[in-house]
């Protein structure tokens, strides 16, 4: 049996490539005679730029940046198809895990270190940029990579305002005169783990801002600058990057590089497989094993268990899903993905056992599958 083991990231725990190898690990200690291939995947959040590197060959490349709170670290970019394409992991420079818990702080918090990985792709002459955004820990509406590409925000005054949360709440307009215009000639795809809207109940302040550290009161703040980013970026570019499909991605950074740089905003999970080419490696394939730290109805709603799913269903391939955490009754919809889902926690237990023994389950799932498609 041809098996296909394409996971996605175990949020906390394992990322996509080590849980692939702990289910893998399961199934050759199982009775079934099988020949496993990994492929794992990502959704557009945090790891999804060194997963393309890796499955397009790329060239990863180490420059110094700033993190979200401007201390000076080395970032990473990847150069594929002859260095005309880059691709680029904000939360490489701009993420959460580059702050400690304590450290968090999305007033002050900006994505300028992401705008110098852009710098530094465009200095090697590429004229298309691809962008994993998942994971970032700040909410700026993209105002520090565009400040680290030449843009200037100032208050009513004329006086400039650093492109942080706290200081553009007095935004009044914004200077784009000074603007790297080799971004502007460069095709930018953006791949969003989210389809939420910048504004509202769901949008990037209200929903992610207390996984960043926001208190409720910063929430209020920062969902006001963004309304005025929004507003000026309509009367400034005529483009409303508030109603915007996955405008909400990275605190707002895919709004802000929509609007100022046209970027384009695509689900991640459907990019991409379709750039690491998912479809090609079915060929030949009897069965696909996915999975990620939870799968609920929400992952129908773009997480890469179900882009992987639904393209492994279009070929009449038979689909297991396994996750730390899966509903006791499946929707429909869900049935309709997989055809079985399965919990790696064969008992209730605390999200840090569960996180710590991630892995060992993994390996017992695996091999547990493997032994029911051979007994039954």
């Amino acid at each position: 049996m041809n098996i296909l083991v394409a996971p996605n990231a175990f949020k906390n725990s394992l990322d996509a490539h080590r849980a692939g190898e702990a289910i893998a690990e399961g199934l050759k200690q199982s009775k079934l005679d099988c020949q496993c291939r990994l492929f794992p995947v990502a959704d557009g959040g945090d790891g999804t730029g060194e997963l393309l590197i890796k499955h397009l060959n790329g060239e990863s490349i180490s420059v110094p940046v700033h993190d979200a709170l401007g201390r000076p670290i080395n970032a990473h970019f990847g150069l594929t198809d002859d260095n005309r394409t880059a691709i680029i992991e904000m939360a490489d420079a701009s993420g959460l895990r580059q702050l400690k818990t304590m450290e968090l702080d999305p007033m002050r918090a900006n994505s300028f270190g992401t705008g110098e990985l852009i710098k530094a792709v465009l200095d090697k002459g590429v004229n298309e940029i691809i962008i994993g955004m998942g994971g970032s820990a700040t909410i700026d509406g993209g105002a520090g990579i565009l400040a680290a590409l030449g843009m200037r925000f100032y208050n009513r005054q004329g006086e400039e305002l650093a492109p942080k949360p706290g200081a553009l709440v007095d935004l009044d307009h914004i200077d784009t005169s000074n603007l790297d215009q080799r971004i502007l000639n460069s095709e930018i795809l953006i791949l969003c783990d989210v389809d939420n809207q910048l504004l509202g109940p769901q949008g990037a302040a209200a929903m992610f801002g207390p996984q960043k550290g926001a208190m409720p009161d910063d929430v209020v703040t920062l969902e006001k600058m963004l309304s005025k980013l929004s507003d000026i970026a309509l009367k400034q570019t005529g483009k409303d990057m508030s109603t915007v499909k996955h405008s909400g991605t990275a605190g707002g950074a895919a709004a802000g590089m929509y609007a100022f740089l046209n970027a384009k905003l695509v689900a991640g999970a459907d990019s991409f497989l379709k750039i690491t080419d998912f479809g090609g490696t079915l060929k030949n394939i009897d069965l696909v094993i996915t999975g990620e730290g939870s799968i609920d109805e929400q992952t129908i709603h773009g997480k890469a268990p179900a882009a992987v799913a639904m393209m492994a269903k279009q070929r009449d391939i038979k689909v297991i899903g396994v996750a730390g955490k899966v509903p006791l009754e499946p929707t429909i919809k869900l049935n309709h993905l997989f055809d079985k889902l399965i919990s790696i926690n064969k008992t209730p237990v605390d999200l840090d056992t569960a996180l710590k023994n991630t892995r060992q389950n993994l390996v017992t799932i695996g091999k547990e599958i493997g032994d029911y498609l051979v007994d039954g």
